[in-house]
């Protein structure tokens, strides 16, 4: 149909053609019957001029454009398919055209030789009939075909026909060319309709997806339009918001909030466009919303404005995101603490100068001590879940006096700005200590943990922030080699004492591989018998340079390093091999590590080293400390149940000195309690209560079905009280001290199993080595003086000489504190002193060596 004409204005027949394309000829058809009438009057002729017949024609040609001006008007044509009404209207157009041209030749109504006068009107109302069909050429044709038809049968003139035949070749080809116009462009309107379909699809789901939205406004900001989409995240409809303001839904934008310099109301009363403006939701009150919104202003073509369309995205989940980054650039993941980037940026702006005054702050620096053996045992979940505990307890002890951060592993910091009183900083750091060293239930397991402290000050101790990290980390390394449990202040000796950790690890590496480490074997006498029962194998190693290095002193670096699994195997096997030499019946001891008993492998080590040397499992004893039981766990029960499987003995080591419980005595096969040494020198001692605590050791053990070993036993009186006491076996330097394999060979051949005791009769304090440079005040003078070897109540001085016995003066140890001693014998430059008082030495531990030499 487009092809032939019959679309209006070239577009495709459709409803809005139907009522109004028909409509308006029939509204304009009149001008046509009045146009032809006019013809007649103004050719002189009347109805009744030409006869019945001409009469005939002129009623029938009424009676066709009455049809016409009728027919299109009536509803049920208007009802009727716009093809079905296009057929009826040609027919109607081609008898229209025929009759005016069938009138218009009537025999006698045109004088010969006025063809052309004929032909005048009949082109008049043919070129009207055009003006009035307009673009629909097709109807034009049906109406020129009628007369066409009339003047040929009534062989019209030439010039009446070529004209006629001119004017239907002119709306054919006018058809035909507007034809081929009109199908390209409702093919390309058909495209765009396709387009803006497509479009009208892909912008509703993107609403639907809820990752953008779209508005309107009028000229006066009243919203004329809202996604339904955003409308539900307001818990509204969209008919609700049509007629607010847009500031009703949205708060306008912060510059303090990072939305720009121009806010969303600037550009709405501006109207100016703008894009991508963060504002905030007005109307969610669960929770904070915000959204991102572009937009620009509407003006006709007058220039007159008409409001603002734009679009908006949900900008909340991206907000989040930021500020999960920017916790996570911060805080530790894992605790919630502070991380290591903030806790360092903390300190650099505490040290920092302010006023030409420097910053004041404290540095501690935490290490857990004993956390990896849990997290060996129980996991990295287990270990994460603890870590969190402690950062919490932390946290609780610190409150709001400072700033706890996560170094990362199982190391804390803790920042107290501004200056403190370093009794209060000590004070803190026991507190952190006693908090942290709480049990903890791990997964329904029971495990005890502890921290040291070390603590480095500014500006005393450094200003610069690198510089307190250093010296606080100095500190922590004094305070595990105290023992671990302890806080340390920085002192300026604490540099050469990290270089020779340094060194020790170092040359401790070397003598592992180059057999630098020897084992040595202590007795173990039965109290009943006096005969030795076994041997406890002991690691030593010396130095090609420093000579013997204390056990206390490079075990410690083993377990940190990590050789002490290493070690570990190599003291087994080397016992094992030893002990296949000594009498039957004689059982060497090895101490076993955490490390080593938490590794799976363990067992199989055992079997190994026994095989090797051919030694029976039963004459193995596996001492186990305490620790093992901070993880107690199934795997720990698993390791006791195959190691007992195997044969070999256990022992409990250092019994009473570290953990806390005595559940586990309930269901570990232990075959042995030790006593540890601590409550055996100095037991015969007036007003000591360790015999009363060995007292309590021995009856549990006996009740439990286990012996007894008593070390450290040095005295006469010592092992007569450990005898009374009920203990089955003695170990000390009252029976020997610790030999080397080819040393205990020779004792065995030449005494066998006897042992006899050999030392003082009474006890006497303890007494360690010490280097420490003191003062020593005397009549208003003051000496230099070092101090060899200390014990609660009496030291060994080197550097003043012959002093007269029984002379008093003040020692004076570091930051005021001063102990009252006398005289008591003096060889050269060598005094024995005896203090006044009872000093505790673990309090003189702590005091830093300000002036060692």
């Amino acid at each position: 149909m487009v092809a032939l004409g019959l679309a209006e204005s070239g577009t495709e027949v459709s409803a809005s053609w139907i009522s109004g394309a028909f409509p308006y000829i029939a509204r304009l058809w009149p001008l046509m019957l009045l146009a032809k009438l006019c013809v007649m009057l103004l050719m002189g002729l009347t109805p009744l001029s030409g006869g019945w017949g001409f009469g005939t024609v002129l009623a029938a040609m009424v009676l066709i454009d009455t049809a016409l001006v009728l027919v299109p008007r009536e509803s049920r044509f208007r009802a009727l398919r716009p093809h079905h009404q296009n057929w009826l209207m040609l027919p109607g157009m081609f008898l229209s055209g025929l009759s005016f041209s069938l009138w218009l030749g009537q025999p006698g109504q045109i004088a010969d030789g006025s063809l052309f006068l004929a032909a005048v009107p009949e082109l008049a109302v043919a070129l009207l009939a055009v003006c009035i069909f307009g673009d629909r050429r097709l109807l034009g044709i049906s109406y020129f075909l009628g007369a066409l038809l009339v003047s040929v049968v009534r062989s019209a003139g030439v010039v009446q026909v070529a004209m006629l035949v001119s004017c239907t070749l002119i709306m054919l080809i006018a058809t035909l060319r507007q034809a081929t116009v009109d199908r390209a462009a409702a093919i390309e309107r058909h495209r765009q309709d396709l387009r803006a379909q497509r479009s009208d699809r892909l912008l509703l789901e993107h609403e639907r997806t809820g990752r953008g939205w779209f508005w309107e406004t009028d000229r006066t900001g009243c919203l004329t339009y809202i996604s339904e989409t955003l409308a539900r995240t307001l818990d509204v409809t969209a008919d609700a918001l049509i007629g607010r303001a847009i500031t009703d839904i949205v708060r306008s934008g912060d510059r303090k909030q990072g939305d720009g310099e121009r806010t969303l109301g600037f550009h709405l009363s501006a109207r100016t466009g703008f894009s991508d403006i963060p504002v905030c939701a007005a109307m969610v009150k669960d929770e904070e919303r915000w959204w991102s919104i572009s937009g620009q202003p509407v003006f006709n073509e007058y220039g007159q404005f008409h409001g603002f369309r734009g679009s908006g995205t949900d900008l909340t989940e991206m907000r989040r995101s930021q500020a999960e980054v920017t916790r996570l650039a911060q805080f530790d993941s894992l605790t919630g603490l502070a991380n290591r980037i903030q806790m360092l940026r903390s300190l650099e702006q505490a040290v920092a100068e302010r006023h030409g005054k420097q910053g004041e702050c404290t540095l501690m620096m935490l290490d857990l001590d004993r956390f990896k053996s849990v997290n060996d045992t129980l996991g990295h979940p287990a270990g994460d879940a603890l870590l969190r505990q402690v950062s919490q307890r932390l946290q609780r002890v610190v409150g709001e006096k400072g700033l706890v951060g996560r170094q990362g592993g199982d190391e804390f910091k803790i920042l107290l700005p501004g200056g403190h009183d370093r009794t209060a900083i000590a004070h803190l750091a026991q507190a952190i200590i006693s908090a942290v060293s709480e049990p903890y239930m791990i997964e329904g397991t029971a495990v005890v943990i502890g921290v040291s402290v070390g603590i480095s000050a500014c500006p005393q101790d450094g200003v610069t922030a690198d510089a307190l990290i250093r010296n606080a980390d100095l500190a922590l390394y004094a305070a595990k080699g105290d023992g671990r449990g302890v806080h340390r202040f920085y002192s300026s000796e604490m540099h050469a004492d990290a270089e020779d950790r340094r060194q020790l690890e170092e040359d401790l590496r070397r003598a592992l591989v180059e057999d630098g480490l020897h084992v040595v074997y202590q007795p173990v006498v039965s109290s009943i018998t006096e005969r030795i029962t076994g041997y406890e194998a002991l690691l030593r190693w010396t130095h090609p340079v420093r000579g013997a290095i204390s056990p206390t002193l490079f075990v410690p670096i083993a377990e940190d390093t990590g050789l002490i699994g290493q070690i570990g195997d190599w003291v087994l096997r080397t016992a094992c091999r030893d002990a296949a030499q000594w009498p039957d019946g004689v059982r060497v001891a090895v101490n076993v590590s955490p490390t080593q008993f938490a590794n799976p492998a363990f067992p199989a080590t055992v079997v190994s080293a026994l095989a090797g040397a051919q030694l029976a499992p039963g004459r193995l004893e596996l001492e186990i400390t305490e620790s093992v039981f901070l993880t107690d766990d199934d795997g720990t029960d698993s390791m006791f149940a195959r190691l007992k499987t195997i044969g070999v003995r256990l022992a409990l080591d250092d019994f009473g000195t570290g953990y806390s419980s005595l559940g586990y005595l309930k269901k570990a096969p232990f075959d042995k309690i030790k006593i540890d040494q601590s409550f055996v020198r100095g037991a015969a001692m007036k007003g000591s209560r360790n015999s009363a605590i060995i007292k309590a050791i021995v009856s549990l053990a006996e009740a439990l079905g286990m012996d007894t070993t008593a070390e450290g036993a040095e005295t006469q009186d010592e092992l007569d009280l450990i005898r009374q006491l009920g203990c089955s076996h003695i170990q000390g330097y009252i029976y020997g001290r610790p030999m080397i394999a080819a040393d205990v060979l020779a004792a065995q051949k030449l005494v066998g199993t006897a042992a006899s005791p050999a030392g003082f009769k009474s006890s006497r304090p303890e007494r360690k080595t010490m280097l420490r440079t003191v003062a020593i005040h005397h009549d208003g003078h003051i000496y230099s003086g070092r101090i060899r070897n200390i014990s609660s109540t009496g030291a060994l001085i080197e550097g003043l000489w012959n002093v007269p016995a029984d002379t008093r003066f003040a020692v004076e140890f570091g930051e005021g504190q001063f102990v009252n001693a006398t005289a008591r014998w003096c060889r050269e430059d060598r005094m024995g002193v005896e203090f006044t008082e009872e000093i505790d030495m673990a309090l003189l531990r702590s005091i830093p060596r300000a002036l060692a030499g």
